[in-house]
């Protein structure tokens, strides 16, 4: 059962969050990008994208091509996936200018008549330029309300290193850990012996702002630590180092709500691999998936709670999915990271998650919309603007 606090009034739905046209919401969903992860967003997006009600949306596709190109069509995911004749389709862009609060066609980008409204946007943009703040700013710009958390949220979310400091300042438990810049002057060899002195072996080598586990390794010895640092290297400037924690569980929670936010139950992962790798997740279709989790139930409340309170430390909104480690025999819990866009595949854990807590996929569509409306309105009763009571900053 999801555990959850007491609940405030839910702000009114403005009317003008429907389009006049068909009364229908208007629902931009973004996704591909400029990330490692963007084949995992095609195949997220198509989920949902399947399963918004027509009855209630109209689905607005948006595809953003690895170079960064955005395009706008009904065969955006396929056009995509192939990768072919992109240029062949009208390229738009979404304008900052909440007066317009939509996307714009680049060829007449002048016009103040031509942008493309939408009521909402649902990002599914796994990894770097959709996950870690950046497109959530041009949202915020653009005054358009969105999925998930805001700018801060998704960079201390995306951020592994930033998301250990502020959740153990809540007094959350997390694997012990080093990191480095790759910018560092200190030498390679003193790096090494630093870890092998705080952390030993085995230990995991991970890109601080990555998903999917791309660019992370297991090191079970020097050379193997080499390796592993060579490849997270290549995905981000800053790196992070975790003791292994031997005998662990795989556990995760999936939070939804804003500022009361509630917890599914917890699902527990067997790894095909040696750890949940980039293979075991989505290529070999060997992992298995145990919903449920079978724990004592004062470790399920345990992982729960801790959840919604990492949810909490790193300000997000919306939606997270909430990882932990859990050591056999001790029951002792660690954080291991939180992630502000979950995989929405047909065999992603936060979906799943909340099916087993009595949330069916598209009804949990529905509620990550109203929540994303809500939101928005909240943030629209702030003031903008400060009359002084003297015109101090006359020349």
């Amino acid at each position: 059962m999801a555990t959850k606090s007491k609940s405030k009034p839910k702000p009114k739905q403005s009317s003008k969050s429907r389009t006049k046209r068909t009364g229908k919401i208007r629902v931009g969903v973004i996704f591909g990008g400029r990330s490692a992860e963007h084949q995992v967003s095609l195949v997220s997006a198509t989920s949902i994208i399947n399963a918004l009600d027509r009855r209630k949306y109209e689905v607005v596709p948006i595809g953003i091509t690895t170079q960064g190109r955005w395009l706008s069509s009904a065969d955006a995911v396929n056009l995509l996936k192939s990768g072919k004749n992109l240029t062949r389709f009208p390229e738009r862009v979404l304008t900052p200018d909440p007066a317009r609060a939509g996307l714009l066609h680049v060829d007449r980008a002048t016009s103040s008549t031509n942008a493309e409204h939408l009521d909402v946007i649902f990002p599914v943009l796994h990894g770097s330029f959709g996950e870690d703040g950046t497109i959530q700013g041009l949202f915020d710009l653009a005054g358009i309300p969105y999925v998930g958390a805001g700018v801060l949220g998704s960079a201390a979310g995306m951020d592994k290193v930033i998301t250990k400091q502020l959740c153990e300042r809540a007094g959350i438990p997390v694997t012990p850990y080093l990191w480095f810049l790759t910018s560092e002057r200190r030498s390679p060899s003193v790096i090494i012996a630093d870890i092998e002195k705080q952390l030993g072996y085995p230990c995991f080598v991970k890109p601080a702002n990555s998903g999917s586990s791309i660019g992370i390794s297991k090191a079970h010895d020097r050379v193997e630590l080499k390796e592993a640092i060579v490849l997270a290297c290549r995905y981000d400037r800053k790196i992070l180092v975790e003791r292994s924690i031997e005998r662990a569980r795989e556990l995760e929670v999936a939070i939804l709500g804003n500022d009361e936010p509630a917890a599914s139950i917890p699902g527990e992962i067997v790894s095909s691999n040696e750890f949940y790798d980039y293979d075991a997740k989505y290529v070999d279709g060997k992992s298995v998936a145990f919903i449920p989790a079978k724990l004592k139930k004062s470790v399920e409340r345990r992982i729960q709670s801790l959840a919604i309170q990492a949810f909490r430390a790193i300000d997000c909104a919306g939606m997270a999915r909430v990882d932990f480690l859990v050591v056999k025999g001790s029951n002792r819990v660690y954080l291991n990271e939180v992630n502000t866009i979950p995989g929405f595949t047909s065999i992603s854990m936060y979906p799943k998650l909340w099916e087993a807590s009595g949330v069916p996929y598209s009804k949990l569509l529905d509620r990550l919309i109203e929540l994303a409306i809500e939101r928005h309105a909240s943030r629209q009763q702030l003031s903008t603007a400060y009359k002084p009571k003297a015109e101090w900053y006359k020349e």
